[in-house]
């Protein structure tokens, strides 16, 4: 039997399917709790089910993906024309698949009195125009303000130089790490620290890990009014303000695969996109993009 399996195949090992069979997953370091719980949720569905996940900086995990390196992808954009040109190439379709309303959190520490802050107040960050935290006359630190992210190529420093539309770093104050959590510890330890991270990091309050981070670390209220009035106007990266599209600083997730066959990377989409999925993106704290039914019966 397992002669005619292989030689069916060509010579090939049997592919995989939804329920069965190994596959690499390649993600951005900021999405680290997300991919964790969904594939993990997924395996306790479907035990014959493995998943290799590699955590790289966004840009990397997308070439992986390109040169058949992973499978699928946990991105915050979809393929650029060039990129797509690269699978056209090898005449593979592929699939984008938006799950997710994430946000990009800031953090700061706790000593720092100033939790609020504009998008102007940030524009001016990060064109040079504020260096000090007395500069923005709210904060009772008198520093410098250290912007921190969690590496040069990350999804998070991307994704707020195109917000502000920033070419050259040079002139800024940043410090970069290694992930995200080394933000979050950077921050604890640095009064004058203004930290980027997944928000997906300190957002679940059932998880001990996200309880133990989110410590000792003040989340900023961020708002799009230029001169806001109340606190009112200032929004956090958690679940209502994203799926509300009230904070300024969200952005989409996406799942970008190659795959060529109905195999174990479509049947995770589609328990994520689909399914049950949405609950763990629910519970996580993002906003899912297809919410999960919920059918209660009331009786009297």
């Amino acid at each position: 039997m397992l002669t005619c399996l292989w030689g069916c195949n060509n010579g090939k090992p049997p592919l995989d399917n939804p329920s069965q069979g190994s596959i690499i997953i390649a993600a951005d370091e900021s999405f680290h709790p997300l991919v964790t719980q969904l594939t993990s949720a997924y395996s306790g569905i479907y035990p014959n089910t493995h998943f290799k996940i590699i955590f790289k900086p966004e840009q990397e995990a997308i070439n992986m993906m390109l040169h058949d390196s992973a499978r699928l992808v946990f991105a915050t954009r979809t393929l650029k024309p060039s990129e797509r040109a690269v699978l056209n190439q090898r005449k593979i379709k592929g699939a984008t698949e938006k799950i997710a309303t994430d946000g990009v959190a800031l953090i700061i520490n706790k000593a720092n009195t100033d939790s609020l802050i504009t998008m102007n107040e940030l524009r001016g960050i990060f064109n040079g125009q504020y260096k000090e935290w007395a500069q923005l006359g709210k904060s009772n630190q008198n520093g410098p303000i250290t912007l921190v992210f969690d590496n040069n190529n990350s999804s998070n420093l991307e994704f707020v130089l195109n917000t502000f539309n920033v070419k050259d770093v040079s002139k800024l104050r940043i410090f970069t790490t290694r992930s995200n959590r080394e933000v979050i510890d950077f921050v604890r330890k640095n009064p004058s620290a203004l930290g980027f991270i997944g928000v997906n990091w300190i957002s679940d309050s059932d998880e001990p890990l996200s309880v133990e981070l989110a410590k000792d670390l003040r989340v900023m209220g961020v708002s799009p009014k230029e001169n806001p009035t109340q606190r009112d106007d200032y929004f956090q990266p958690f679940q209502e303000d994203l799926g509300m599209q009230r904070y300024p600083l969200r952005r989409p997730v996406y799942i970008l695969s190659r795959e060529t066959h109905p195999g174990l990377g479509g049947g995770l989409i589609n328990y994520i996109a689909r399914d049950a999925g949405s609950l763990i993106i629910r519970k996580l704290g993002l906003w899912p993009r297809i919410p999960y039914d919920r059918v209660i019966n009331l009786t009297k």
